[in-house]
């Protein structure tokens, strides 16, 4: 007997946070399953109810406990299947910290003091098992303590072996909730210098065979998943050396079977503004949903930053390729967003960041206004050095050297950009589509469709969650929305 138990991960270059699931449980529970075992999939969610030793009942909370919503359906057995198992996995590791608005990822620290009790053979797998974790920015992440593991392996039964890969759409049968499927084309970086990126480390550069990743999509749809995010690897454009007759492939084989949505993540603007570039973008817009993101890891606008941490991506050409974008997919889709559109990643504590990078960032954000373009979200987060990157020799002197800019700084980045574009973005009277209703607090209730970077939307009233609504826009905050409800399904 086996457990997985799932703390979430989120990395660079994908995303394991419900609803999300990751690659990491699919991937062990099929190389399990091989063994002629047929494992249980846990939460860190169960882990905390079972601790805690009451379900709650999401209905009836003030403020939904986000701690204790993605409960499988062994949360009520939780004690004997962890009494009664030979092998306990953790699939845990955060390396680009984020907030969730419906989990709480673990800590290494959560869960090892969770399990020191039990005699069972403890391995440890994921991000965490070759980087460690931290579920905040700006600070050193956090290593495994050895004593209370009895293995820890990042490629545990060949999990990241692309020959090796086994179905593991199985273990949604124990998933009540519904999911958005990461899916994985490839994982290294083709590039690899960016003083931060832990990609490299993971791995080198390769890809999975098209016809995998189709039926993956295929096997997962039959158990029901009617969410996919082509989300895990670095730059999607990249798959297969830019290969756009395989990409096209991908992309057909899995609109013909009609998900609800179908999405992409990362993108390296550098890929964009080539002419396999263009025809990528075209195709994306053709057969995937709406509201999708190409996230562009630009990280910094200040040409001295860009050169001293060894990134990719130049001003001039991070503009161009939001324009391209803006060129095929801003037109309004089905669901009420826009088709196609960037996002934007921006790192605080890079090497070499000053005053002046700050007002670099802002006269190239300010360009993006002045050029009545699109972009669906900006993140801005503080870095977190890894052992074995560039960064991690200089630690975090840049970050605590500028900590008292941060917050003056992300403020003016939200006030005289995020506003603005959001209510360019969604005007008022705008009508979402599909606005899945997620939590609680107070009297409000929030939801967000599903997708790549989904705007959250709140809305008066306590509606019942689990409920898709379809919503008109009614007000803007600095990065989600308020509606009112127009009509309601199951």
């Amino acid at each position: 007997m086996a457990v997985i138990i799932d703390c979430y991960t989120d990395e660079p270059s994908g995303l394991g946070v419900p609803p999300y699931l990751g690659t990491y449980p699919r991937y062990l529970y099929g190389a399990i399953k091989k063994l002629g075992i047929k494992p249980y999939y846990l939460t860190i969610d169960d882990i905390r109810v079972w601790k805690k030793g009451k379900t709650p009942n999401k209905e009836k909370e003030i403020k939904t406990n986000i701690k204790l919503y993605n409960l499988t359906k062994n949360c009520e057995n939780v004690g004997n299947i962890l009494k009664n198992t030979k092998e306990i996995i953790v699939i845990a590791g955060v390396n680009v910290p984020g907030k969730y608005l419906r989990a709480v990822p673990g800590t290494l620290n959560e869960i090892e003091d969770y399990l020191k009790g039990f005699r069972a053979r403890k391995i440890l797998t994921g991000p965490a098992a070759l980087l460690g974790s931290m579920l905040e920015g700006g600070k050193k992440a956090k290593k495994a303590k050895e004593k209370i593991w009895d293995e820890i392996n990042y490629n545990f039964l060949n999990i990241n072996d692309y020959k090796k890969i086994q179905d593991g759409s199985e273990v949604l049968e124990q998933i009540p909730w519904e999911v958005i499927a990461e899916i994985e084309t490839g994982r290294g970086c083709n590039l690899g210098k960016c003083s931060f990126c832990t990609e490299p480390l993971k791995s080198c550069v390769e890809y999975r065979e098209g016809k995998n990743i189709i039926n993956e999509i295929k096997n997962l749809s039959k158990k029901g998943v009617k969410h996919f995010r082509i989300g895990k690897q670095t730059c999607f454009y990249s798959y297969q050396d830019s290969n756009v007759k395989e990409i096209e492939k991908i992309l057909k084989e899995t609109s013909k079977l009609k998900p609800k949505t179908f999405h992409i993540d990362n993108v390296n603007p550098n890929k964009v503004v080539t002419e396999k570039g263009k025809e990528i973008t075209k195709l994306i817009v053709k057969y995937c949903t709406s509201g999708n993101v190409a996230a562009f890891g630009i990280e910094s606008f200040d040409p001295e930053v860009i050169r001293m941490n060894t990134m990719n991506t130049s001003p001039i050409v991070a503009h161009k390729a939001i324009k391209i974008i803006n060129e095929f997919g801003s037109s309004r889709g089905e669901n009420g967003m826009p088709k196609f559109l960037p996002g934007i990643n921006l790192l605080f504590g890079l090497i070499g960041e000053n005053k002046e990078t700050h007002q670099k960032n802002m006269v190239a954000l300010q360009r993006i206004i002045e050029g009545n373009l699109l972009i669906r979200r900006l993140n801005v987060r503080q870095v977190t050095p890894y052992e074995g990157t560039k960064l991690y020799e200089y630690g975090t002197k840049f970050i605590k050297k500028n900590k008292k800019y941060y917050w003056k700084w992300r403020n003016e980045i939200r006030q005289n950009f995020d506003l603005p574009m959001l209510k360019r973005l969604v005007p008022v009277n705008t009508v979402l589509k599909d606005v899945y209703m997620e939590i609680y607090d107070g009297k409000t209730t929030f939801g967000r469709q599903f997708g790549t970077y989904p705007l959250v939307v709140g809305v008066k009233g306590r509606v019942k969650l689990g409920q898709y609504c379809d919503v008109k826009v009614t007000s803007h905050m600095l990065r989600s929305v308020t509606g009112e409800i127009i009509t309601k399904s199951l």
